[in-house]
């Protein structure tokens, strides 16, 4: 019985096959939708009534958005036992072919095929569309159809990276494949992906129209004698064959580093199945799948990035019984550049914003950082005067009135953010939720400027805020369910990514990336090579060395949280090894790209290059002895890792999820491991404590091992077996 697709005949003998997997918002390729293509090619092979297909989506949500990532394994058939005489890596070939040899069934079972594309068409569902002999695509501008799986480790595995490009040439199509950039209509019209475009009330009767004059249209153009690969042929021989590949690879190693197998994987897979014929070249795109599919870091990639990610957007954190809290007008404190970006996305998000500074001068600059953002946007002027009118700039808290939701980004000063705190509430009194953009100062002791602490609340964005997309929601020891609900229902509603943490000072995200920057200023310190440290920073997946993204966020910012955090631990404080590093860069007035001088200089009109001048000024000169980019890299990584185990294990963080998903969208700790806790769970626990140790005795404490990991080594334990056991 047909579940997945739908299958009618008509009176010319055309079958169309409508896929509507059920239970889903989107056409997902599922086991049930294979089986249920596998019985129409059947149906195609041996019903003489059959003259040929269109297949088409029932969903009004798109054509089809690719593989089950969530069912990834049930797809492939990892988890059940291995034929006999069949090796592991044997058994995930067959298992990730199978896809590829149903859509090569159907793209040679003789009768003609054609697609009518109603929506996007995203990774497996445009390689299902790709092995149709005709391709019909609505006329619409926000349709997209790409092939995107590199962006969560993956790569097109049903016959993408050898359809693609013998469609449109190599080129190009390496362009698409190793970018995840979409087409829309049009330019798959250009491609030659799409041979035709047309209103969607005509898709399915343009296809049936081709399918009824092409009878003998069933066979792509690659399986033809006179096939030519468009761009020339795929040898030795055509310079611009191997030009491709050369200047592909090196565009690759720039960005993508060393550190990314999918990239690697598409290179190979089309350089060498654009030789051979289109069966061969298949088995060859399925035998570098399962290797991609067989390494840890695609399962790791697609679960943060994927699995995580969703499920934190569709509030997998919000208290179940607290009811919808919309946000309708935001009260923004502080008009610097994060109120400004705040005051942006919520604007854009149909949110009233009233802009508050000290200054009108510094309000209305804050509302005009959204006119040049949507400016430079290029956004039509009736759009961008819509948002505009809903950011309110004052100096005046009598004009918060009405607001149902306080946002706080003021200077990093407990007694500043005291004083507005009290000020707010004088006008909107306590019942309204208060969220503060703090960085590093702990919310509890915050909220007691707030006279009822359940709902104030941590609610941190990352700068930009109209690029970053995480949000970080922060719990003080007495805040309420309601309040997490607000924020994380604002959140929702600026298309942010949320994570929830318990209270720390520099709860996650904060505490955790300035370990990043404090190891590159203890190398530094030490007199390491600072192109070294920078280098290897990058090299090892962080999108930026930690000197330049000290100099971003601010010298000088950095040298206040220090005294900040002196002041309010007292005794208790301990200065880390970079510290001395920091305040001789203050006592120079080197605030970093702030003021043009840090740890790089910038030039007016020139590229920034590291301080010449930079070691001998903080460290005397170069050391002797310098470290390898190994040991570099083992320390930089290292400092991070242990210090999101020691935020798990004094529960400021309660799920790895949340600390992944944190690391990655929030200071771009390298993508490709899936984060710290997918990464320390692939190494081994045990391996993690023995690499610490190691660094401890020769480093510091700084380097310890939480008695956690300790716990965890010695029962061979994992955090996401941790988390699974709690939740099951």
């Amino acid at each position: 019985m047909t579940t997945a697709i739908h299958t009618e005949l008509d009176a010319d003998g055309i079958l169309l096959l409508t896929i509507d997997v059920p239970g889903q918002s989107m056409n997902v390729i599922t086991p049930e939708v294979q089986a249920d293509l596998a019985a129409a090619i059947e149906r195609l092979k041996t019903d003489d009534a059959v003259k040929g297909a269109v297949l088409t989506s029932g969903k009004a949500s798109g054509f089809m958005a690719g593989a089950d990532l969530k069912g990834m394994g049930a797809l492939f058939g990892s988890g059940a036992a291995l034929p006999e005489g069949k090796s592991k890596m044997a058994a995930l070939f067959d298992g990730v072919f199978s896809l590829n040899r149903l859509l090569r069934d159907l793209e040679t079972c003789g009768k003609p095929v054609a697609a009518a594309v109603n929506g996007l068409a995203l990774g497996g569902g445009l390689e299902f569309v790709l092995a149709c002999h005709y391709r019909v695509i609505a006329d619409n501008p926000k349709i997209t159809l790409g092939l995107p799986e590199i962006m969560v480790g993956l790569f097109p595995g049903a016959g993408g990276t050898q359809r693609l490009p013998r469609l449109m040439g190599i080129q190009p199509a390496l362009m698409y494949l190793l970018q995840g950039k979409n087409m829309s209509p049009q330019e798959a019209l250009g491609f030659g992906v799409a041979q035709a475009v047309v209103p969607a009330d005509q898709i399915i009767e343009t296809a049936k129209a081709w399918v009824k004059a092409n009878p003998n249209g069933g066979v792509q153009p690659w399986d033809s004698k006179n096939f030519k690969m468009p761009g020339g042929p795929a040898t030795a021989l055509n310079p611009n064959f191997a030009q491709t590949f050369v200047g592909g690879t090196a565009m690759t190693h720039v960005n993508a580093g060393d550190n990314m197998n999918a990239p690697r994987a598409i290179l190979s897979a089309v350089y060498e199945g654009a030789q051979v014929p289109m069966d061969l070249a298949i088995r060859i795109e399925s035998k570098y799948f399962a290797k991609v599919v067989a390494d840890p870091q695609a399962g790791n990639m697609i679960r943060s990035l994927f699995v995580s990610k969703q499920a934190a957007e569709k509030g997998a954190r919000r208290p179940k019984d607290v009811a919808p809290a919309p946000t309708k007008k935001v009260a923004m404190l502080g008009a610097g550049l994060m109120g400004a970006g705040i005051a942006m996305v919520s604007a854009q998000a149909g949110i009233e914003v009233v802009l508050l500074d000290t200054s009108i001068e510094a309000a209305e600059k804050g509302k005009a950082y959204t006119a040049d953002r949507l400016a430079k946007k290029k956004t039509p002027a009736d759009k961008a005067q819509a948002i505009l009118d809903r950011i309110k700039p004052t100096t005046d808290y009598a004009d918060l009135a009405g607001c149902d939701l306080v946002i706080e980004a003021v200077f990093e000063t407990r007694e500043i953010k005291a004083g507005v705190t009290k000020q707010t509430e004088a006008v909107l009194g306590p019942d309204v939720i208060f969220g503060s953009n703090t960085s590093t100062l702990p919310i509890t002791g915050l909220a007691e400027a707030w006279s009822k602490p359940e709902n104030f609340i941590g609610i941190h964005f990352f700068s930009p805020v109209e690029r970053m997309p995480l949000v970080e929601i922060i719990v003080g020891k007495k805040t309420g369910p309601a309040a997490i609900a607000k924020a994380l229902d604002y959140v929702a509603q600026i298309r942010k990514t949320p994570i929830v943490v318990n209270d720390s000072r520099g709860f996650y995200t904060s505490r955790c990336f300035g370990t990043y920057v404090q190891e590159g200023l203890a190398l530094l310190g030490e007199g390491t090579v600072p192109a070294l440290i920078e280098n290897v920073g990058k090299q090892m997946g962080m999108p930026v060395g930690p000197l330049a993204v000290n100099d971003e966020v601010g010298l000088d910012l950095s040298y206040k949280v220090a005294q900040q955090t002196k002041k309010d631990l007292g005794d208790a404080y301990k200065g880390g090894p970079g510290e001395t590093v920091i305040e001789k860069m203050n006592e120079l007035s080197r605030f970093g790209r702030k003021n043009a001088k840090g740890f790089y200089v910038y030039p007016e009109g020139g590229k920034k290059y590291l301080w010449p001048e930079l070691v001998q000024t903080v460290a005397g000169g170069l050391a002797e002895d310098q470290p390898s980019a190994a040991e570099v890299k083992e320390r930089l990584l290292y400092r991070q890792l242990v210090e999101c185990a020691r935020c798990f294990a004094e529960g400021v963080l309660e799920t790895p999820q949340d600390g992944d998903l944190g690391a990655i969208f929030g200071w771009g700790f390298a993508p490709f491991t899936g984060g710290p806790f997918s990464h320390m769970d692939t190494v081994g626990i045990a391996n993690v404590v023995a690499t610490l140790d190691r660094l401890a005795q020769r480093h510091g404490e700084r380097f310890a091992p939480p008695q956690l990991l300790r716990d965890m080594a010695a029962r061979g334990d994992s955090f996401y077996a941790m988390a699974a056991k709690q939740a099951a």
